[in-house]
């Protein structure tokens, strides 16, 4: 069952109430607040003695149960390592995931004191235990929900909601110590919900319950407005690439468009999400082995999704965002599309079909020409679970990104170490990758010639081909495995274009 997550102010009575008291942190950071531990000092240090510094990827941990007025409860002492590479994130909110992972109950509550060396780590390090409680589950329920396909008509009911409680709490071992708790709320609720929409099978979150789902989010934040483009209407407006992927699936493809305005605005960002609910890889069939999964292939727009509404939420934004999500399922049938249909991009480009389960860059070439044309942005971010080469490009913590400008890309890396959504920057150099897509009969090909020239790079510059006549800052983010832990999502994205969000563009 889902559990209920609270970040509060760290107070003296952090551990009543609970049966699972957890303190963890660096060694260093550990000892700077041994008064707040629910046991005698001479326990807390030989606890603190037994541990080890933990090893590259989690820490370590000691436990004793401490008695009080007869009850009995369990208090663990966590030590994560001080060793962080730079390529990492310095709170290394890697380490808190996977050290808690083991030791949050998930039969019972839990209160955990987070020990940290500064305050501005409490951010990532909230969004990685956000991630270690997943909302979706259908364990136990005997009726399909509102909008999925049916399982039986003989369902009676559905589970009842958990009464477990995960509370976190801060304590910065040195310097200011404010910490912003609604910001870290916020991005810990936008993590779980997409993560919640990545779990989920199409046959609960089609692109018309996805719709449905975001007029739901978006209902309450007055200002925002809008915009949905479906079906046969996508051809009608030129939108070929959403439209021809998504147009043999039951259920229709469409371009959302939510938008933000403050009245002393100035800028204008647009997030560009990738949201295939489902990819077969259409007539260029996938594998068995390699479909499984794909209900994930949605991930991009989901993160969007939920990072929007967290930053209209806050009402900080002094500049217009756009989030466009691009939706559709890479289906079969009749009226699929075939390599070598040629398809009438939004940007005025055409495209030779080569392989249909490289679709992603087909929806978003639509996404960011649409953006160009219709919302007139100083900077663009798409984000997609794009390229299995991403993986073996940056590996599976980090998502790749390819960007036209230096002073961007960096401000990108950074938010990726603080937020610990971490990122690293891929080739881009379109006179070298603009030829892998040449073709005979058509502007371009959708998929390259050479598989081993820098695959990810080159997707990134298919959907870079149709920013036309735009110069301004671009930066294409492919989160394709650090989007899932084994066969979980993480709700990546959020707390990277969060960071964003607040960076002086």
């Amino acid at each position: 069952m889902a559990a209920e997550l609270v970040f509060a102010p760290l107070a003296s009575d952090w551990h009543e109430g609970v049966q699972t008291s957890i303190i963890i942190g660096t060694k260093t950071a550990l000892t700077s607040i041994a008064s707040i531990a629910p046991c005698s000092p001479s326990l807390f240090q030989a606890l603190l003695d037994n541990l080890k510094p933990g090893t590259d990827l989690e820490g370590d941990s000691r436990s004793s149960w401490i008695e009080k007025s007869g009850v009995y409860t369990q208090l663990v002492l966590c030590a994560v390592t001080d060793f962080c590479s730079r390529h990492n994130a310095p709170a290394r909110p890697d380490q808190f995931f996977t050290t808690l992972k083991k030791l949050i109950p998930t039969d019972k509550s839990s209160s955990i004191v987070v020990a940290i060396e500064k305050a501005e780590y409490a951010f990532s390090i909230g969004c990685a235990i956000a991630r270690l409680l997943p909302l979706y589950s259908r364990k136990g329920y005997s009726k399909a929900p509102k909008g999925a396909e049916p399982r039986s008509k003989k369902a009676k009911s559905e589970p009842q909601p958990s009464a477990r409680k995960v509370t976190v709490h801060f304590a910065v071992a040195a310097g200011p110590k404010e910490i912003d708790l609604d910001s870290i709320r916020a991005a810990a609720q936008g993590v779980r919900y997409t993560a919640k929409l990545v779990d989920m099978p199409t046959s609960e979150l089609t692109t018309t319950r996805f719709i449905e789902k975001a007029t739901k989010l978006v209902a309450p934040l007055r200002s925002v407005k809008m915009t949905v483009i479906r079906g046969e209407d996508l051809a009608k407006e030129g939108l070929n690439g959403i439209y021809g992927v998504g147009k043999a699936a039951v259920e229709p493809p469409a371009l959302v468009v939510l938008s933000y305005s403050p009245a002393a605005a100035k800028k204008t960002v647009a997030w560009v999400g990738k949201g295939i609910v489902y990819d077969t890889g259409g007539l260029s069939l996938k594998g068995p082995e390699f479909m499984v999964g794909m209900k994930r292939d949605m991930g991009g727009a989901a993160a969007i999704l939920s990072a929007f509404v967290a930053a209209v939420s806050s009402s900080a934004l002094d500049y217009t965002l756009h989030a466009v999500l691009c939706l559709a399922e890479n289906a079969m049938g009749p009226k699929a599309q075939r390599p070598d249909d040629i398809v009438y991009m939004y940007s005025g480009k055409t495209v030779e079909v080569n392989n249909t389960d490289a679709e992603g860059r087909l929806v978003l070439g639509d996404g960011i020409a649409y953006s160009v044309k219709n919302l007139n942005p100083d900077f663009i971010f798409d984000m997609a679970t794009l390229t299995g080469a991403q993986g073996i490009s940056t590996g599976k913590h980090h998502a790749a990104i390819v960007c036209n400008d230096d002073d961007l890309e960096a401000k990108v890396v950074k938010a990726g170490k603080s937020s610990g959504d971490l990122v690293h920057p891929l080739l881009y150099c379109p006179e070298f990758l603009r030829s892998e897509f040449a073709s005979d009969v058509a502007d371009m090909k959708n998929s390259v010639k050479v598989r081993t020239n820098a695959q990810s790079s080159c997707a990134a510059q298919f959907i870079a081909n149709h920013l036309g006549q735009y110069q301004k800052p671009w930066c294409h983010i492919d989160m394709a495995y650090p989007a899932s832990i084994d066969e979980r999502a993480t709700g990546y994205g959020v707390a990277l274009l969060l960071e964003l969000s607040k960076a002086a563009l």
